[in-house]
This record gives structure tokens, C-alpha cells and sequence, in this order.
């Protein structure tokens, strides 16, 4: 079924169809050429490229602490996901501590999400690499996904694409709780830019 140009759901529809896309040695992908980045990590571009091809006007997310930072000045970040929103990510441990990934949100479960994400992997560097990838994501406090942005999607949608899980998609660890110790904040919060 094609959806309608405009619409979250075509979005979607065009993401899912982008899952086992591998770009070429070095970040080259068509995501980045649509975006004149190539060579760059591609997730944000990715994310322009399926947002262009549905016809849904997007801020630049080639930069995605930027991006989000954009979104957030124009009141469209949140705390909640829905179907259709961006998720924005800052990886512990991964020595960058801003935002510096991103994936479209196609399901929304009680603690997780399931996302189309450019630039990731199975197992190895989540930011940078290499597939196009469905990925079941834990949000809130201790986890990866620091916000969501929604979009302004000039046509509603009603239906969205079935989700079939392939076998490649990964579910991440739960993050584990860690002890605080005492006069530890009891909220640490994060920077977008």
C-alpha cells in the first residue's frame, strides 16, 4: 500500500523500505548525497532523505545535536514518543556526551520503541554503523533517547504500515540502575548542543 505524500505514515513507509540499505566504504551513501554530506555520518541525513521522498518539510538533521535544538526552539520536542516522531540519542560510554544519533519512531511500546535508523549496527558502534536498521529502543530516565521531536506532518494519518520484525532487528540491554552515592544528584540531565 503506498500512503499518502505528507503523512507520517508514508514516512514510515518509505524508512522500512530503506531497512538493509549498507553504505559503501566510508560513510558513502545516497543519504549523503542528498544531503551534499556525503563521506559524514549519515543518520541525520538518512532521516532528511525519507522525509524529503514523503514530501514532509524537515529541518536539517545532518547535525543531529542541532537538529534537535531546532526542534526544541519551535516547540516540538517531548518526553512521550508517538508513531511518526524522531528520537534523539546521546550513547553512554560512547565518548561524546551530546546527542549524536537519531531514528524515526514506527511503534511506540510501553517502555520501548521500536525505531528505522540510519548508520547503526547490530551489535557494534550504534552511531556510526553502516545499515539502515529496525531497532527496539528503551526510552526513559538511564536510557540512550534523551528526547523526541514531532514533526509537523501536513496530512494526519489514520493507518500506518505494519511493523514485521525481521531477524535482524535488535532489541539494546536495559540499562542497569546504578547505586547512587550520597549528595549524588538525584536527576542528571543532558545537553542537546
Amino acid at each position: 500500500m503506498i500512503y499518502s505524500d505528507g503523512s507520517a505514515a508514508r514516512v514510515i513507509e518509505i524508512a522500512l523500505g530503506e531497512i538493509g540499505y549498507v553504505e559503501e566504504p566510508e560513510n558513502i551513501t545516497k543519504y549523503g548525497k542528498h544531503t551534499g554530506t556525503d563521506g559524514l555520518p549519515w543518520c541525520g541525513s538518512f532521516i532528511n532523505w525519507c522525509f524529503h521522498r514523503a514530501g514532509v518539510k524537515l529541518p536539517s538533521m545532518v547535525s543531529t545535536a542541532a537538529g534537535a535544538a531546532r526542534m526544541k526552539d519551535v516547540g516540538r520536542w517531548h518526553l512521550d514518543p508517538e508513531v511518526g516522531d524522531l528520537a534523539f540519542f546521546d550513547f553512554p560510554h560512547d565518548n561524546i556526551d551530546r546527542i549524536s544519533h537519531i531514528g524515526l519512531v514506527v511503534a511506540v511500546k510501553n517502555k520501548s520503541v521500536l525505531t528505522v535508523e540510519g548508520n547503526t549496527s547490530g551489535t557494534g558502534d550504534q552511531r556510526n554503523g553502516g545499515s539502515v536498521m529496525l531497532k527496539d529502543r528503551q526510552f526513559g530516565e538511564g536510557s540512550a533517547i534523551v528526547g523526541f521531536a514531532r514533526p509537523k506532518y501536513p496530512i494526519r494519518s489514520k493507518e500506518f504500515p505494519a511493523i514485521e520484525i525481521p531477524e535482524s532487528a535488535t532489541t539494546e540491554k536495559k540499562p542497569k540502575k546504578r547505586k547512587k552515592k550520597s549528595g549524588a544528584n538525584k536527576s542528571a540531565t543532558r545537553e542537546l548542543v
